[in-house]
């Protein structure tokens, strides 16, 4: 272990805070370093790609989150990162890998395409994340109207994080693609999927129908016009 590796961890173990991995539990994340302190640390040490390789060999989830902070994303192989996602059982590190680190790569494309189908629900919602990801900026080649189909026959029962991801792609093609949008609506109106989900004031519902109506909305400019598809919006 080098000095500098030393030292890093001596300054995260500095930074945790009970409070903080207290309601960081409630997510299922175990790490008790509040992320704006975090990203100070990043910001501070920059790029040190190697020292990010040892911080992520530790294991310890605040230290995995500083590694992709400081990382190289461009310098992981395809099999890299492929180990690296199946090691991120932490929501937050998942999230952040696949964000930070996977969205850069050259081989995103390729990981999108088998983690969709990877029997571990976890690795599978990387690739409905990257997925959405492609709906939204570089849908070219994506089979929409097949997804929707994947979407509505598996969406329901489909474990917590996965069925997240699958509903987020849901809601990005309706709001990014008009022909879509009615199909995109009516399948979440169906199945019903986070519509109960405790949403704080001026928040944004995840349930896909009203995500998808208040974007559009929003990017209409007023609250009396009719998505272009004609499709009225939820109340």
């Amino acid at each position: 272990m080098s000095q500098a590796m030393d030292e890093v961890l001596a300054e995260l173990a500095v930074l945790e805070d009970p409070k903080v991995r207290e309601a960081n539990a409630k997510r299922g994340d175990d790490h008790g370093v509040n992320l704006s302190r975090l990203r100070a640390v990043a910001k501070r040490l920059k790029t040190q790609h190697s020292l990010a390789l040892e911080l992520w060999a530790t294991g310890d989830t605040a230290a995995m989150l500083l590694a992709i902070l400081i990382c190289r994303p461009k310098d992981f192989g395809r099999d890299e990162l492929d180990t690296m996602l199946r090691q991120s059982r932490a929501p937050k590190v998942h999230d952040w890998l696949v964000s930070y680190v996977v969205k850069k790569s050259a081989h995103a494309e390729d990981l999108r395409r088998a983690w969709m189908l990877d029997p571990d629900a976890v690795v599978a919602s990387a690739g409905w994340a990257l997925t959405t990801e492609r709906v939204a900026k570089k849908p070219e080649g994506l089979d929409l109207s097949g997804l929707l189909g994947t979407i509505e026959a598996e969406m329901k029962g489909a474990p917590d994080r996965l069925q997240w991801a699958m509903n987020h792609t849901l809601a990005q093609i309706g709001i990014e693609h008009p022909v879509h949008r009615s199909r995109a609506i009516s399948i979440g109106e169906r199945l019903q999927v986070l519509k109960d989900y405790p949403t704080p004031p001026n928040c944004t519902s995840p349930y896909a129908p009203a995500w998808i109506n208040e974007i559009v909305r929003r990017r209409l400019g007023s609250q009396d016009a009719v998505p272009p598809d004609g499709v009225e919006r939820l109340p």
